[in-house]
């Protein structure tokens, strides 16, 4: 262990992956960058393309992807991230370094460039996300992805029983899936002042078991835009604050209350969100996920509620 700690290639990797991360972090929370593409993908590419660039890399590699892996853990201790997150953003990046290292490694091969342990050469990779990062940042007008999540399920109970109990919910307490018993937000209670258009209905939440403090806590609030008992509750979200996800947004929330067979009611949610995270294709399976658990532990919720009301049907 002490071989590899002072081995000058592992040391180098150290401040290099810092000094590579630590700008990506700086212009994230200076308005530089977004959480696109160009701090989830080009920022580990050219930092693997500089640690390549090393002369001696015996342990460099390693000392890239271990310090980028605590960076990244790290932004848990402020509220940055949650760990779903971190984790999926790890599995993201660290791939995408060690990408960039061998692309440099096979450059260096084919001795397009030459191997160096000068810092102010092996920073020059860093250019071009300083460049991409406010350019995409500025210059992207589409900046929002607007999702739409449903979920349907059938309860044995009437459609006005089944608007009664989940237009107003003083307390939730159900089973959990699988991401709320992590960080994701849990709701608490949802309180609706009036049943009439233009009134407000305010849910509040609680971080997951592996938050950090409140992180993951906070309300969305709606405004009631068509209600018809047994019918419909339709709600634009007109305020959210849910703490440490800023990169998340909500437009929309829906039920629909439909007669299905032998007097029961077919229930409909419907979450419009919007998202900033890119590329898309990685982050959206996740975030309609989570979408879809808080959407099962609120239907959990309602079927306890609906027997303790109503009895067993």
């Amino acid at each position: 262990m002490n071989k590899i700690l002072k081995d000058e290639s592992f040391q180098i990797s150290i401040a290099l992956s810092f000094f590579f991360i630590g700008t990506g972090v700086v212009f994230l929370l200076m308005g530089l960058v977004g959480y696109s593409w160009v701090l989830f993908v080009l920022l580990p590419i050219v930092l693997g393309v500089a640690i390549g660039s090393m002369k001696v890399r015996k342990y460099a590699l390693w000392g890239a992807l271990i310090t980028t892996a605590i960076i990244l853990i790290a932004l848990w201790i402020p509220g940055m991230s949650g760990i779903i997150c971190i984790v999926m953003a790890e599995v993201l990046i660290i791939p995408l370094v060690f990408l960039g290292y061998v692309i440099a490694v096979l450059v260096k091969r084919y001795k397009k460039i030459k191997g160096t342990d000068k810092l102010s050469i092996l920073l020059l990779p860093l250019i071009p996300f300083l460049i991409a990062a406010p350019a995409e940042h500025f210059f992207n007008k589409e900046k929002q992805t607007i999702i739409e999540v449903r979920t349907e399920k059938v309860f044995n109970y009437t459609p006005d029983q089944v608007y009664d109990a989940i237009k107003s919910v003083d307390t939730l307490d159900a089973e959990k899936p699988f991401l709320l018993k992590l960080d994701l937000p849990i709701p608490t209670k949802c309180i609706l002042e009036k049943e009439e258009v233009g009134a407000l209905r305010t849910c509040y939440f609680r971080g997951g078991r592996l938050s950090n403090a409140d992180f993951g806590g906070g309300t969305i609030t709606e405004r009631v835009t068509e209600v018809k008992r047994g019918k419909v509750l339709k709600m634009d979200v007109i305020d959210y604050n849910l703490i440490g996800r800023k990169w998340l947004g909500f437009k929309e929330a829906i039920y629909y209350f439909e007669p299905a067979a032998n007097n029961s009611c077919k229930l409909t949610r419907i979450t419009t969100y919007t998202s900033v995270l890119t590329p898309r294709f990685y982050w959206e399976p996740m975030e309609k996920l989570g979408v879809t658990q808080e959407h099962d532990y609120v239907f959990n919720n309602l079927a306890k509620d609906l027997e303790r009301r109503f009895g067993i049907r």
